[in-house]
């Protein structure tokens, strides 16, 4: 087999991925990506946060991605019946980017993977790793092409942003099952002709459907939306059918969206994902560090994982460089906390969007502006500025807030 040598191998071709690979070679050293799927392949995560526009500006990707003409978005609605709950990421509590993108992320991953590739960074498309070898940080690889041809890469630091593949975890028995309960998406693309019914398409809808039931309602530029309900799995027995005939069933049974997307052109056919929450013990080890889904995918509510997914690798990128310049890195310290930090904040707001605490906070007849712009930076993808009461208490304050919410409704029905 030929042996290529390189500074850093990374493992998969989307945001995780570039970015880092971006950031290390814009450092000067030699980079290769392999990725075993050829692009451009569907996947969702369609949603783009603020923060994550930080680490596409420094990986260089802003400019190509705006020539793509995305739809831009500016806040991220919540709908249960007839009340609604607006955020507008410009009168977010934290310093930072106000606006992002609505993507098919199709186009989108293929833009940052050509656009790293243009920088001078080889990609690899239908090539597996099938083995991994470590002698200290130095590694060597074994991976195949879609030809079964073999070769090996010789690397001095391996970045694993292979997303739901999860390679070095299934490698080396490192995945566990995550705490959160297993849920599953029925979703299509649907050609959005009534488009005019509803308010700007320049935000995310997120709609309460039932107790633990939600839709999500993405527009894009092209006059196509994103359409997907998400609940426990037994909520779908309810519906019969094949999987078109469950999701216009279930989309005539939601007011909101009964008459808007009644008998709607579908540009697929409805596709099922489900049992997507996983995690791993140790996001790095001697030789390599795991970044965006291969650490931990969440849930797609508030839309966390394009934005974990490219901070992880933006930190992760720079502790790689520094460790290649034989610097001293603490990535307990340096890189599971903060990850983990940002992971735990999206997950308290995960559990409390099922739980319905954040119900009782939404839709409440009087917010505080200060509390909303609070939770609105959470929202954008802020999840790591301590100075937000959101942040720092992300696992109490929000039932604190929930509770006095309660005891003030109670205290005004006594007057």
């Amino acid at each position: 087999m030929t042996t290529e040598k390189v500074d850093v191998l990374v493992i998969g071709a989307g945001p995780s991925g570039t970015v880092a690979a971006s950031i290390i070679h814009q450092a000067g050293y030699s980079v290769k990506i392999v990725e075993k799927l050829k692009f451009p392949r569907f996947v969702i995560g369609e949603s783009l946060l603020p923060r994550s526009m930080e680490a596409l500006e420094e990986a260089g990707f802003i400019d190509a991605i705006k020539a793509k003409g995305f739809q831009e978005k500016y806040g991220a609605k919540f709908v249960k019946g007839n009340s609604v709950c607006d955020f507008t990421f410009k009168e977010q509590h934290t310093p930072g980017w106000n606006w992002t993108w609505q993507v098919t992320r199709a186009d989108f991953d293929k833009t940052l993977a050509d656009t790293v590739e243009a920088m001078g960074v080889p990609v690899s498309y239908e090539t597996t790793v099938t083995a991994i070898r470590f002698d200290g940080s130095d590694s060597v690889t074994t991976v195949e092409d879609i030809h079964g041809n073999k070769s090996e890469i010789a690397a001095r630091f391996i970045v694993d942003g292979s997303g739901y593949g999860r390679v070095i975890p299934r490698l080396f028995n490192l995945e566990k099952n995550s705490n959160l309960q297993p849920r599953k998406a029925l979703f299509a693309h649907t050609v959005d002709a009534r488009r005019s019914m509803a308010d700007e398409p320049n935000r995310i809808t997120a709609v309460v459907h039932k107790p633990g039931t939600w839709i999500w309602i993405i527009p894009f530029s092209t006059g196509v939306t994103s359409v997907g309900f998400v609940s426990d799995p037994s909520f779908f027995d309810a519906y019969p059918g094949t999987p078109e005939q469950q999701y216009r069933a279930m989309l005539e049974a939601e007011p909101y969206t009964r008459e808007r997307f009644r008998d709607v052109e579908l540009v697929f056919e409805p596709r099922i994902l489900e049992s997507w929450s996983a995690t791993t013990d140790k996001f790095y080890g001697e030789g390599f560090v795991l970044t965006g889904n291969v650490t931990e995918f969440l849930d797609p509510i508030f839309s966390s994982g394009v934005t974990l997914a490219c901070v992880s690798a933006q930190t992760a990128a720079k502790l790689v460089i520094r460790k290649l310049k034989g610097e001293a890195v603490d990535w307990e310290k340096e890189y599971m906390e903060p990850t983990m930090q940002g992971v735990n904040t999206f997950r308290s707001y995960v559990m409390a969007w099922y739980e319905g605490t954040l119900d009782k906070i939404f839709f409440s007849a009087e917010q505080r502006s200060e509390v909303k712009n609070q939770i609105c930076s959470v929202l954008a993808g802020y999840v790591w500025d301590m100075s937000n009461p959101f942040v720092q208490h992300h696992d109490t304050a929000l039932k604190r807030l929930a509770r006095t919410i309660e005891l003030t409704q109670i205290i005004k029905q006594d007057q």
